[in-house]
């Protein structure tokens, strides 16, 4: 008779979030035995617990299972630093563990059970960055208790992060917006799941699949939920692709957001936090066009009645699809060129989980009319950063992987910029959040008539045959209106 071989675990770290997925383990006997911790604290090692061994330190320990590599190792130490998990995931590859799984660092963790459908296999984006600030999540979100909280784009990356976190700020509902029937699938099902094995608060989770193009809808749909506080964070955003569809996305990110807020206005939404980007300071694509009008028009929208609006911007997150890391992952995955656009091209990062936490701070401690910036640190070379995912894959740059450089695409630049020349960023007193004030205003523009003349353009127009879908005679009008822009 053949039986199953039982699958061998070890549990870096054995502090709560260790003994939690112990716990937990021992109930779920199919996904392996859990044969020891392994921590560096000396008060720890030698013990027992749970009547698990505690062994260490982990490197010598490490070490010895080299001979006899186990099957699989799960780092449970959410608070460590970017640097120390860089530091257990290289110890552990050396002792070949034929799997490294992780329990991601992020807030909710640090403050409540750690759950094993939240490990996951380790990434290289787990070891890239800085170390995330460390919310108290709960108290942050304590604006959002009982309330019905509607996030549009839920089925992007940085939508659905803010899904998974607002798990835990007690919502009586929560609106998943998107237009991507798939996308929306994805997340409503991942929250489910979540929700089933004891993650966050039992917040009503609704799907709602819709266009903000679609004015009527939008309105309608408002209506119905009566939503509080809306996270705006949908968007068409990839540089080049926007570059050669700019009709479409001014029509998407800028009458799409205009119909969002009208809608709110009207619906007496309470709160209305939109998410931009650096892109939008002095900006020189379409895209960066589309997210600066969009910033203007939801501070402008902020003196006309009851809602509160307010705009959080930043920068790269690292991760989000489409993005340059899972480009880089994929190149490197079919034996190569790493392609950069330029041996100095700089931009910031910030993960996903950090950026969404600090979002959702800002959208209770933020005030009426205000933009916020999130410290993003230093600017990163991306071609450090390509550096670095090749050697997490056990290549050498140059030697076993080559990198490209390509040339600046249409739309890009080397370095972005995190505020204008008459903005100023200013302390809050929250860390990492930052407020920016005008120092004076040098450009004013007429954002309701600029609007008015790109909405021909996107929508037919009796009397205006010759404006729809003219993309020459957009980018005139975007060029006039904004001084940066350097649009062929």
């Amino acid at each position: 008779m053949i039986t199953k071989k039982t699958k061998r675990l070890y549990i870096i770290g054995a502090g709560f979030a260790g003994r939690t997925l112990v716990n937990e383990l021992s109930k779920k006997a199919v996904f392996g035995e859990v044969v020891a911790f392994l921590d560096d604290d000396p008060e720890k090692i030698g013990r027992k617990i749970e009547k698990i061994p505690v062994l260490g330190p982990i490197r010598d320990v490490a070490m010895l299972l080299r001979m006899n590599p186990a099957d699989e190792a799960i780092i449970a130490i959410p608070g460590a630093s970017r640097e120390y998990h860089k530091e257990l995931y290289n110890i552990l590859k050396k002792a070949g563990f034929q799997q490294i799984r992780i329990l991601p660092g992020i807030s909710q963790i640090i403050e409540g059970d750690a759950h094993l459908i939240q490990t996951r296999s380790i990434d290289p984006q787990d070891l890239l960055g800085r170390t995330p600030v460390v919310i108290k999540l709960k108290q942050s979100l304590a604006y959002l208790r009982n309330k019905r909280v509607l996030v549009t784009g839920a089925g992007g990356s940085i939508g659905s992060e803010l899904c998974r976190q607002l798990l835990s700020g007690g919502a009586s509902r929560l609106y998943l917006f998107g237009h991507g029937e798939n996308s929306i699938y994805q997340i409503d099902r991942e929250l489910r799941l979540l929700q089933e094995e004891g993650i966050g608060e039992k917040a009503t989770l609704i799907p709602v699949i819709g266009d903000l193009k679609d004015s009527d809808y939008i309105s309608y749909i408002l209506g119905q939920l009566k939503a509080d506080v809306i996270f705006n964070t949908a968007a068409y955003k990839h540089v080049p692709l926007i570059e050669e569809n700019p009709v479409a996305a001014i029509e998407n990110n800028v009458l799409g957001t205009e119909n969002l807020i009208k809608a709110a206005e009207k619906h007496l939404v309470k709160r209305f936090v939109h998410i931009t980007t650096d892109k939008a300071v002095e900006p020189i694509s379409i895209y960066g066009a589309s997210k600066y009008i969009c910033e203007k028009m939801v501070l402008q929208a902020a003196a006309a009645g009851a809602t509160n609006f307010m705009v959080v911007r930043f920068s790269n997150v690292v991760g989000s699809r489409g993005s340059i890391v899972p480009l880089f992952q994929q190149q490197i995955e079919k034996g190569g060129p790493v392609t950069v656009t330029h041996p100095e091209i700089r931009r910031w990062f910030m993960t996903i989980p950090e950026a969404c936490s600090l979002v959702l701070q800002a959208g209770g401690v933020g005030e009426n009319g205000t933009l916020y910036l999130l410290d993003m640190g230093e600017p990163v070379r991306i071609r450090d950063l390509a550096e670095q995912l090749i050697r997490f894959y056990g290549f050498e740059p140059a030697a076993d992987i080559r990198i490209e450089y390509t040339g600046l695409r249409p739309g890009e630049r080397l370095e972005e910029l995190l505020w204008a020349e008459d903005e100023q960023p200013c302390e809050t007193g929250y860390n990492r959040i930052l407020r920016v004030d005008r120092k004076n205003d040098t450009h004013f523009i007429d954002i309701p008539a600029l609007i008015d003349k790109l909405r021909p353009i996107c929508r037919f127009t009796p009397g205006y045959p010759q404006a729809y879908r003219n993309s020459i005679m957009l980018k005139d009008i975007l060029k006039e209106a904004i001084p940066s822009m350097r649009l062929e």
